[in-house]
C-alpha cells in the first residue's frame, strides 16, 4: 500500500501518466451554455467519496489532494471541507496555480509514494515542486477569459491599451497578470522561451506545454525551447483540457515549467 495522490482534471495530466503513477483524476464539471461553455467545481460530497475510496485502496496511508487555485475555483474550499472528515489523513495542498504545474507536483508526489515515502514526505515534495514552478498563458484573444471572470477588467483594458493583441499572462499567487505584450505568435514564443531560459539559469527544467488544438504552433514552441534549454531538460506536450479551454478560447497555449530544485528525479521518463 502507499500514499494516494488525487488531482482534478484541470491539472491536464495525460491519462497514460496518471495510470502509470496511480494518480486519481477527479473530473471537473464542464457545461455547454448558450454562447459558450462554463465549468463548475467539485462538491465536498463528491470529493469526500473520492478521498474515501483512495484511503481504502492505499490502506489508510493517506491522500495528498492537489486542486486548482482557490482563487480560480470553489473546488479547493470543497476539498478542505471534505478532508475534515478524515482528520489528518487527507492533506489538501493550496497550489496557487492550475494546469501542468499541478500535474507535475502530482507526478513528483506519486513517484515518491511508489518508493514507499510517507504522507509528510509526499506532501512536502508536492509543495516544493509547486514552489519551484511557473506558469504562463499565451492567448490569441482575451474575450473568453474576461467573460469567465478569471481576468480582471483592469488587466484586460491595460493589455488592449498597450496593443497586446496576443498577450502573455503570468499566473502568480493564483491570479493572472500581464507578463508581456506581443503582436505576433512568433514574438510571443520568443518571449516565453526567454522567460523559461532566464529562470532555468543553466539548470535542467521540466516544461509542459498545453495547447487548444494548435499542434503546429505548440511544436514550434517546443523546437524553440529544446534549442536553448540546458541538457537534461524535458518538454512534454499535451492537449489543453476542456476544463481550461472553455475559459481560454481557441489558439491558447499554456506553459508550465518546474525548475530542477523542485522537481528532482521523481518524474516518469
Amino acid at each position: 500500500m502507499s500514499v494516494r495522490i488525487v488531482v482534478d482534471s484541470s491539472a491536464g495530466l495525460p491519462s497514460d501518466i496518471a495510470e502509470q503513477l496511480g494518480i486519481t483524476v477527479a473530473e471537473l464539471h464542464v457545461m455547454d451554455d448558450d454562447g459558450g461553455g462554463s465549468t463548475s467545481g467539485l462538491s465536498a460530497v463528491e470529493l469526500a467519496a473520492i478521498y474515501a475510496r483512495q484511503l481504502e485502496r492505499g490502506g489508510d496511508d493517506g491522500v495528498v489532494a492537489l486542486h486548482l487555485s482557490k482563487s480560480l475555483s470553489s473546488t479547493w474550499s470543497a476539498a478542505v471541507s471534505a478532508s475534515a472528515v478524515f482528520d489528518e489523513s487527507v492533506r489538501v495542498v493550496d497550489t496557487h496555480t492550475v494546469g501542468m504545474a499541478v500535474g507535475a507536483a502530482a507526478m513528483a508526489a506519486a513517484s515518491l509514494a511508489r518508493e514507499g515515502a510517507d504522507l509528510d514526505a509526499c506532501e512536502r515534495i508536492a509543495e516544493n515542486t509547486l514552489a519551484s514552478s511557473e506558469t504562463w498563458v499565451y492567448l490569441s484573444q482575451l474575450d473568453d477569459l474576461r467573460k469567465s471572470g478569471r481576468l480582471s477588467t483592469g488587466t484586460a483594458v491595460l493589455s488592449a491599451a498597450l496593443l497586446a493583441t496576443k498577450p502573455i499572462l503570468h499566473l502568480k499567487a493564483g491570479k493572472l497578470e500581464l507578463a508581456g505584450k506581443t503582436r505576433t505568435q512568433t514574438k510571443a514564443f520568443i518571449k516565453l522561451t526567454e522567460l523559461v531560459q532566464e529562470k532555468a539559469d543553466g539548470n535542467p527544467v521540466f516544461v509542459a506545454i498545453q495547447h487548444a488544438g494548435v499542434d503546429e504552433a505548440a511544436q514550434a514552441l517546443v523546437d524553440m525551447l529544446t534549442e536553448v534549454l540546458p541538457k537534461g531538460s524535458r518538454v512534454l506536450v499535451v492537449p489543453l483540457v476542456d476544463a481550461l479551454a472553455v475559459h481560454t478560447g481557441a489558439g491558447a497555449i499554456g506553459l508550465s515549467a518546474v525548475f530542477s530544485s523542485g522537481f528532482g528525479d521523481n518524474s516518469p521518463e
